[in-house]
C-alpha cells in the first residue's frame, strides 16, 4: 500500500463511518424493530391454527422467502410509482428490510414456540388463562432462550443486507464506498474498508449477542 493510498483511505474512513451511524445503523434498527413485531405476530397467528389466517401468513412468507430482496426493493422503489404510490429511499428499503425480517423471523419464533412442550399450555387452560394470557406469561418467555441466537444472527445478517440499499439511491456505507472510489479509483481499498466498517459493526451486535445469551443461561 502506497503512503497515497493509506492517506486516502485514512480520509476516507470519517466519510463511511458517518453514513454508517445515520444511515446503516437507524435502517437497521428501525427495519428489525417491526420486523420482529411482524413476525410475532404471524408466529401467533400460525400457532393459533386459524384457517383462514394462518394460509394468509404462510402464502406472505413463501413469498417472501422465494424472491430476491433487491427484486422487492425494485418493486417497492421503482415499481409503486407506476400506480401513484411513491416513496422515498429510506422509508422504501425500512419497508421492505422489516417485511423480509418479519417472513424469515416468524419462522424463528414459530419453531421456538412450538419447542415448548404443549403440556405447559394445557396446564395454562386450566389454570383459567386464555390464549394470549398463556402465550405472553408462559410460552413465550420459556422460548426466548431457544429463539434469541437465531434472532441476533437475523440482526447481524440485516446489517449486511442494508447495503444492498444503495441500488435505490440509499446513501449508506457501500454507496458511499462507491462515490469516492469512482473519484480516486482505489477501488479494491476502499471496498475492503467498507468491509472493515461492516466488520467493526456486526463485532459489536456478536459481543452483544453473547452476553444475551449469557444472561438468558443464567435466568434459567
Amino acid at each position: 500500500m502506497t503512503e497515497r493510498i493509506f492517506h486516502e483511505l485514512v480520509d476516507a474512513f470519517p466519510k463511511l463511518l458517518l453514513p454508517a451511524i445515520k444511515v446503516t445503523i437507524p435502517l437497521t434498527l428501525l427495519s428489525f424493530s417491526i420486523g420482529l413485531l411482524i413476525a410475532l405476530t404471524t408466529a401467533l397467528v400460525q400457532v393459533a391454527k386459524i384457517p383462514v389466517l394462518r394460509k394468509a401468513a404462510r402464502f406472505y412468507v413463501w413469498i417472501i422467502r422465494c424472491t430476491p430482496m433487491i427484486v422487492q426493493l425494485f418493486v417497492v422503489y421503482f415499481g409503486l410509482p407506476s400506480i401513484g404510490i411513491r416513496l422515498a429511499s429510506f422509508p422504501a428499503a425500512v419497508l421492505v428490510f422489516s417485511i423480509s425480517v418479519g417472513a424469515y423471523c416468524s419462522e424463528t419464533i414459530r419453531a421456538a414456540i412450538e419447542s415448548v412442550s404443549s403440556g405447559q399450555m394445557d396446564a395454562a387452560y386450566c389454570s383459567g388463562f386464555t390464549f394470549s394470557q398463556a402465550m405472553f406469561h408462559i410460552i413465550i418467555p420459556q422460548a426466548c432462550s431457544t429463539a434469541f441466537p437465531p434472532l441476533s444472527n437475523s440482526l447481524i445478517g440485516l446489517v449486511k443486507d442494508t447495503s444492498l440499499a444503495y441500488s435505490v439511491a440509499l446513501v449508506e456505507i457501500l454507496a458511499s464506498a462507491q462515490r469516492i472510489a469512482a473519484r480516486t479509483y482505489d477501488y479494491f481499498w476502499l471496498y475492503l474498508e467498507a468491509a472493515v466498517v461492516y466488520l467493526i459493526i456486526c463485532s459489536f451486535l456478536t459481543v452483544l449477542q453473547r452476553r444475551g445469551e449469557k444472561a438468558l443461561e443464567a435466568r434459567r
